[in-house]
């Protein structure tokens, strides 16, 4: 039976805070906890904790929210003297000097199979580039991004379906599942490093405003994978004439009987009253679910009741309606 380790925990948001809880609920001892500091959020902007902080809190463990680790954080971490440092999602960099600090070393819980997806958002990327699998990988941190030897990886599936929260929630309850055992092993010497194949190497850099912004002149195929890949957040858009809209839930429509040639990307194709059918530079996407600025989420079928989309076009960027003679033609 394994020794009580001394865990330092590092993170923040909600795919943190799943293994924070794991831990809390072993056998084991969480010394501290470091997190980001408070910040502003929603309408409001009013402070509110994050997961990983509420968690922490709640169960009166030592925390501690530094803007960056300077030496009083190195000098502080040195002096807990824990067996493992155990970082997800945190956002910080640890310097050098933390890495060898506990006795097994500071250990990352990455949401792929490394060296697949190196970086900053790992699940979004994965879903965009129509990965079939996906995965965690506990790995033994060192001064690179995401290139330290792994120790195990837990796979699984990417369905159809599958939404960035949906994958995220998937991966976060594995983490939970996983990670106590994954440590307990580590302390009793039954994992043995992997050092990456750079050769495989691919990085998922961070999501940026503009990828969210919908491209009419991508495929149908592309377009479904990012709106999926950016629900829950940070959501993809277009805009209607003025009108911004931040599309949910779309399908690719095979069965559309319209003739689509000279139609420009994001000629709205209207073919019942419950249908936003819609032209892309391959195909013709279905929108289901959609949202505009300040709204709740509707159906396409109430989208419909309430605005004219005869010979409407949607758009990258508003348009006035005003100046444009064929908006169908018209499409940005």
């Amino acid at each position: 039976m394994s020794k009580v380790l001394n865990i330092i925990f590092a993170g923040t948001p909600d795919f943190a805070a799943s293994a924070l809880k794991a831990c809390i609920e072993s056998k084991h001892k969480v010394v501290a906890v470091f997190t980001q500091p408070d910040r502003p959020a929603g309408r409001g902007r009013k402070i509110k904790f994050g997961p990983v902080k509420q968690l922490t809190v709640d169960a009166g463990i030592p925390i501690y929210q530094p803007l960056r680790l300077e030496q009083e954080q190195i000098s502080l971490i040195k002096d807990l003297q824990a067996d493992v440092m155990l970082v997800s999602a945190y956002g910080l960099l640890l310097p050098k000097q933390v890495l060898t600090l506990p006795k097994l070393g500071c250990i990352n819980i990455h949401a792929s199979l490394l060296p697949k997806w190196r970086g900053a958002a790992p699940i979004q990327r994965s879903i965009i580039d129509g990965d079939q699998k996906s995965g965690l990988s506990i790995m033994q941190m060192e001064e690179g991004l995401d290139t330290g030897p792994v120790l195990q990886q837990f796979e699984c599936d990417i369905k159809d379906c599958d939404t960035g929260s949906i994958l995220h929630d998937r991966l976060a309850s594995m983490a939970a599942s996983e990670i106590v055992s994954c440590l307990e092993n580590l302390h009793m010497g039954k994992l043995i490093p992997q050092l990456q194949d750079e050769s495989q190497t691919s990085y998922a850099k961070k999501i940026t405003k503009q990828e969210t912004n919908i491209d009419w002149h991508q495929s149908a195929t592309e377009i479904e994978r990012k709106v999926r890949a950016f629900n829950a957040w940070p959501v993809a858009y277009t805009y209607l004439d003025q009108l911004r809209i931040r599309i949910w839930q779309v399908e690719h429509n095979n069965e559309v009987g319209y003739e689509t040639n000279n139609r420009a990307p994001g000629s709205v194709l209207v073919s019942e009253k419950k249908n936003i059918d819609v032209v892309t530079g391959k195909g013709v996407l279905k929108i289901i679910t959609l949202q505009l600025a300040g709204g709740k989420v509707i159906s396409a079928q109430d989208f419909i009741n309430a605005h004219d989309l005869n010979n409407a076009c949607f758009s990258p960027t508003p348009i006035d309606n005003n100046v444009i003679n064929n908006p169908v033609m018209s499409s940005g």
